[in-house]
């Protein structure tokens, strides 16, 4: 039965393809100028309703960052995006500017947590202006053939040390959302083991130690056993992918979990959207597709790493309590010196509260207090820590002068 539910939906999936065909083939008839049924009475309107059938219904690939240039002082550099590193289930990408001047070098650590790395594209258009800019780009394990072998936190910690070792010294890590504990824990052990480590380390919204404002997300994970997890959210995906028989969280259950928390914002959202098409204000719908074109591509996680993030993150609160053991070592991120730590979460956060971040201040006792420096944004939610224009305007600029200060 483990792998029922998952087949099932994708079976529900390839069902509602005809429909989809249907309904994309009635959006043109009644909604494209050349057609003469466009021209009847309520077209737009039934041509709004099949638009967003559509979209509802469709499928979301990994979107493509598409940073083709940036301006950079007084000029505009030709972005290429370049695999510096291709492991099994992550890739290293590096966004190099032609013939940009040197820059500090910044290594931004993507969440693994459902959404494609896409969704910091923000993050990253933003940051390229002033720096050299890597990011890790993790596969949907769905892709991911089973002969790869599974994936386990400590392999996620491992990553991290390869990736912030091929990226060289002098490098500065920024960590968004759940990566803040893998990357603190990955940085603890290098510095245990006088191996070089970043310079800074910009941690935004993780969830170093959920014990501190508690939301709905870390009770949730809280308050049931893993075995409730492991039961009702892991699966083996279907025979359709490269990874066929992999144990995963899917995606599309983690989607339902987002929609879950704001069900009413989502259904106001399409309400709008079938308006303004009606009404033809085509800059509303295209802002509308933008948004949910990122928020509605989902990948699978690996079953190991999921609920091993689940056991030792959300319940057992192993980093601040000093018992996170990874490949059989302890970590201490009181070995951590030589470096400057920034913390950045939002006043708003519903996914990980106040304080949450700001832990690892008291966790990284070997940093100086003159090294530290903790931001609370005002009236900012969780994703607004790493895009949109309060980012943008109220928290970049404050990453840039904290990078700056201590290259």
């Amino acid at each position: 039965m483990e792998a029922m539910l998952y087949q099932i939906y994708d079976w529900q999936r390839a069902a509602l393809e005809p429909w989809r065909v249907f309904a994309r083939a009635a959006n043109e008839l009644y909604g494209h100028p050349d057609s003469p049924l466009s021209y009847l009475p309520g077209s737009r309107n039934v041509a709004a309703a099949f638009d967003l059938m559509t979209r509802l219904t469709q499928r979301y690939e990994r979107p493509e960052f598409g940073i083709e240039a940036v301006r950079s002082g007084n000029r505009e550099y030709v972005v290429r995006e370049e695999c510096a590193l291709d492991l099994p289930f992550c890739r290293l990408l590096h966004f190099v500017k032609e013939g940009a001047p040197k820059q500090p070098r910044v290594l931004v650590f993507a969440p693994l947590s459902g959404h494609f790395s896409t969704l910091l594209r923000d993050t990253v258009r933003t940051m390229l202006a002033d720096h050299d800019v890597w990011i890790t780009d993790w596969k949907d394990a769905k892709e991911i053939p089973i002969t790869a072998g599974p994936f386990h936190f400590d392999d996620y910690v491992a990553y991290v040390r390869q990736f912030l070792a091929h990226a060289g010294s002098g490098t500065h890590a920024i960590s968004v959302c759940q990566p803040t504990v893998p990357v603190l824990a990955a940085v603890s052990l290098m510095a245990a083991e006088g191996e070089a480590i970043p310079r800074t380390l910009t941690m935004m919204g993780g969830p170093i130690d959920t014990r501190r404002s508690p939301t709905a997300v870390n009770t949730f994970a809280k308050n049931r056993p893993l075995s409730w997890f492991e039961a009702k959210v892991i699966q083996r995906v279907p025979m359709a992918y490269p990874g066929f028989m992999r144990r995963v969280y899917p995606g599309f259950l983690q989607f339902a979990g987002f929609v879950a928390m704001n069900p009413d914002r989502h259904m106001e959202s399409h309400v709008q959207y079938y308006h303004h098409l009606v009404e033809g204000d085509g800059e509303s719908a295209d802002a509308h597709r933008r948004f949910y074109d990122e928020y509605n591509a989902v990948m699978d996680l690996p079953a190991e790493y999921y609920l091993e993030t689940v056991e030792r993150v959300f319940q057992r609160h192993l980093l601040p309590e000093g018992r996170l053991m990874v490949a059989g070592k302890r970590v201490r991120p009181e070995a951590i010196k030589g470096t400057a730590l920034f913390t950045i979460e939002g006043e708003l956060d519903d996914i990980s509260g106040n304080g949450q971040t700001e832990a690892a201040q008291g966790l990284t006792r070997g940093i100086p207090a003159k090294d530290k420096q903790h931001f609370e944004a005002k009236g900012v939610g969780h994703y607004g820590i790493f895009s949109g224009r309060k980012y943008r305007e109220l928290i970049y600029p404050r990453v840039k002068e904290f990078i700056a200060c201590h290259g």
